[in-house]
């Protein structure tokens, strides 16, 4: 529950601190996840998720239900859910961070953009430096990146049987159109 507070609180400070055009917002983020198994591969996709971005002070946030991500396997789903990520528990994954210095998004253009944060998923918050590229055209900021997530950090067991069947690093990857706020 303080983790939710602690995220809806960090919206809120990133809201209050725009003016204008200052703040970017998504809704619909693609979030997508694959792991590679011997037997059948995992893979995922959400369109849930929401972010926000402030041009002026670099902040970025982004949050994710896990009960939103879709798979193939009706079953694997509801696994994924129930014994691997407790989504009954742990509802959202969240990203909150602020872009390296020495790119505005004011202008357009293609940039190659780092950002340092804190990545939260299963109830654990670890620090996370991700590199993706941010795309300014006609007034909207298309995010993309691709990160990997070992699992292990996020305290997800594998039961002993299946951990040879499972990649121990989750390769994840995020879309988000951000418009500006109205």
């Amino acid at each position: 529950m303080n983790k939710l507070l602690l995220c809806f609180s960090l919206f809120i400070l990133l809201a209050g601190q725009g003016y204008g055009q200052d703040l970017y917002y998504a809704k619909n983020v693609e979030t997508s996840f694959f792991s590679e198994a011997r037997f059948e591969n995992i893979d995922a996709v959400s369109t849930k998720g929401t972010s926000v971005i402030n041009v002026a002070t670099g902040e970025v946030a982004f949050k994710i239900p896990i009960s939103s991500f879709v798979f193939k396997n009706g079953l694997m789903q509801e696994h994924f859910n129930e014994n691997y990520m407790e989504s009954d528990k742990f509802a959202n994954a969240t990203f909150a961070g602020k872009l390296m210095p020495g790119v505005s998004l004011l202008k357009e253009g293609t940039y190659n953009v780092i950002v340092t944060g804190k990545l939260s998923v299963h109830g654990i918050t670890r620090d996370r430096t991700v590199a993706g590229v941010a795309e300014v055209k006609k007034g909207r900021i298309l995010v993309t990146t691709s990160f990997e997530v070992p699992v292990q950090d996020h305290h997800i067991d594998i039961p002993n049987d299946k951990i040879s069947n499972i990649s121990q690093n989750i390769l994840v990857k995020v879309k988000a159109q951000h418009e500006p706020k109205i």
